[in-house]
């Protein structure tokens, strides 16, 4: 048996009870408990940063999805970065620096299955989790699979501030296309247009919205990067041209929704894919592995030449998780949402 240490525990969040709409703090509970020492082929991991991303609300649920759910009384799911600091495995070496799925926790024991070393293009590590790793990877093969913009079309992404958006509207501008952001807020809107330099970018709370939309988008739009549905869908639709490509990411205004609240749209919806033969595919990133080393390559060159820009949201400690993830919900986060599990909580 696999001696525990006797000093070393390991905090960890765990589902405490599946939420009923919006997720509340009572929905987690904070726990402890001792972490084995490492076996033969084995290695003790210490996180660094873990990524708060809108599919965790998800994992909440016990409903059927592409993952199964977190069960109550798990610990919730999640990509780190975690540093090798003790190792009997024959392939990792103490002061490595991995990447895997191993969940909203401070130390954790791996044979290293599912673990990815983060090389020299990770710089500094936290890209990892944003622009180089799933948010970014989930943009780059979104857009250029299903979206296809060429140049001169229009290329709309909605979250546009968020790790996601922001880096489907720089490939868009890349690719030769026009990209217009919507975003919640004037700072999150200026950040858009005058940092990360699209064409145009619209504020959705503002109440003139879908006026605003398609005054800057007077040639209509080519190409929906849709993660946020609700409101935001209703106002893009009628703007769709011909032909129109929607890559389906996420839809983070209804993942709060239990029951489907408000009128449906479905027929109106489909009535409009019919008589404009618009294409929307849902997907999941994980349909394009094979893609991720042009990925990297690519998106890692483009950061050099200071083609992508990128910015990080970051809370310190692992306690303020579930605040940070519940805001984020909410829209209140600004960039790609990190927690520092090693920082102190302020």
């Amino acid at each position: 048996m696999t001696p525990v240490s006797s000093t070393l525990r390991s905090r960890r969040i765990v589902l405490a009870s599946r939420p009923n709409g919006k997720p509340l703090h009572t929905d987690f509970r904070l726990e402890e408990a001792p972490v084995a020492e490492p076996g033969d082929g084995e290695m003790l991991l210490s996180v660094r940063y873990l990524s708060l991303d809108p599919y965790m609300r998800g994992r909440m649920d016990d409903r059927k999805s592409y993952s199964p759910p977190t069960p109550v009384g798990g610990v919730m799911e999640g990509e780190v970065v975690a540093e090798v600091i003790r190792s009997h495995h024959p392939d990792y070496h103490t002061g490595e620096m991995v990447l895997g799925r191993l969940g909203w926790l401070t130390h954790v024991v791996s044979d290293g299955a599912g673990l990815t070393k983060l090389d020299a293009r990770f710089d500094p590590v936290t890209t990892a989790l944003g622009v180089l790793g799933m948010p970014g990877f989930t943009a780059y093969t979104g857009l250029l699979n299903i979206g296809r913009p060429r140049p001169g079309e229009t290329v709309v992404v909605a979250a546009a501030s968020g790790p996601v958006g922001s880096l489907v509207g720089q490939i868009a501008r890349i690719k030769g296309a026009r990209a217009v952001g919507i975003a919640g807020g004037a700072d999150k809107c200026c950040f858009v247009q005058d940092e990360l330099g699209f064409d145009a970018v619209v504020d959705h709370r503002a109440g003139d919205f879908a006026q605003q939309l398609a005054k800057v988008c007077p040639k209509g739009i080519d190409v929906y990067f849709e993660n946020v549905g609700g409101p935001v869908w209703q106002a893009v639709l009628p703007l769709l041209n011909k032909d129109a490509r929607v890559p389906v990411c996420g839809l983070i205004a209804q993942y709060n929704d239990e029951h489907g609240a408000g009128p449906d749209r479905l027929a109106a919806t489909m009535r409009e894919v019919v008589s404009r033969s618009l294409t929307l595919r849902g997907f999941i990133n994980t349909e394009f592995a094979a893609q991720r080393p042009a990925f990297l390559n690519d998106v890692s060159s483009w950061i050099a030449d200071g083609r992508v820009l990128y910015r990080e949201d970051v809370v310190m400690g692992l306690d303020r998780a579930p605040e940070a993830f519940i805001g984020m919900l909410e829209g209140r986060n600004f960039g790609k949402l990190l927690v520092d599990v090693t920082g102190t909580t302020r």
